[in-house]
């Protein structure tokens, strides 16, 4: 029998997890450095990828793109994402990626993360008449993407990314200011840190390790938040 309609996916109706789609933005990735995308599809796809509640929503999205093996880009699947070895970060997927996240607050006060921290997919980060210091140097991040809001009220957020790591802003800066900058020199295969949110008379901001530590060589201080 030909010309049969296609069946519709019957996982379509489920609710896409952090891992889907990280699927999605691996395809989207491999699209645009291939040539497949041009910036401005891969940006609107992205978004769209982000946006999507469903499996049913990612489905269109890579439907007419190709996997790196040649075959089409299926509908993905609620299964364990690998941990991407060519990263020079080190990821690892959470066992409850809908439980990955984190909220840390500092009033009047100072907030500090280094070391070997988990960075969770999303991470509330408020700071109100203080600081907060997020250094992601040696921290082991739960996805391909993360995502930080922050929400800083005469205070001030800094954010440490390590080397091959893309920064990505998308918040507001209001009588303050809003620019987090990542690795100079990127890595395809390491995550991407999206920092979100408000600085209202304070300040969002950050580094890549290498310009950290040089800052600190050389005798300076922090952007933001010292």
């Amino acid at each position: 029998m030909e010309n049969l309609p296609d069946r519709p996916n019957p996982h379509a109706h489920l609710r896409a997890s952090d891992i889907d789609r990280d699927q999605v933005v691996d395809v989207l990735r491999d699209a645009l450095m291939t040539g497949r995308l041009t910036q401005d599809e891969h940006a609107e796809r992205l978004e769209q990828t982000l946006q999507a509640r469903t499996l049913g929503e990612l489905e269109p999205i890579t439907s007419d793109l190709l996997v790196p093996d040649g075959r089409q880009s299926p509908l993905p699947s609620s299964v364990p994402a690998r941990t991407v070895s060519n990263s020079p970060v080190p990821i690892e997927n959470p066992a409850d990626p809908d439980d990955s996240f984190t909220t840390m607050v500092a009033i009047f006060g100072g907030v500090e993360r280094k070391g070997s921290w988990r960075v969770k997919r999303r991470t509330n980060a408020f700071a109100v008449f203080g600081g907060q210091d997020l250094d992601m140097t040696d921290a082991i991040f739960e996805g391909k993407e993360v995502t930080i809001w922050t929400f800083a009220v005469f205070g001030g957020i800094d954010i440490t990314v390590p080397e091959g790591v893309t920064v990505r802003n998308e918040g507001v800066g209001i009588f303050g200011g809003f620019a987090a900058n990542g690795s100079d020199t990127p890595h395809p295969d390491a995550p991407t840190v999206v920092v979100k949110g408000l600085a209202l008379f304070g300040g969002v901001g950050g580094q890549s390790s290498a310009k950290r530590h040089k800052k600190r060589f050389h005798g300076g201080h922090g952007q933001l938040g010292h």
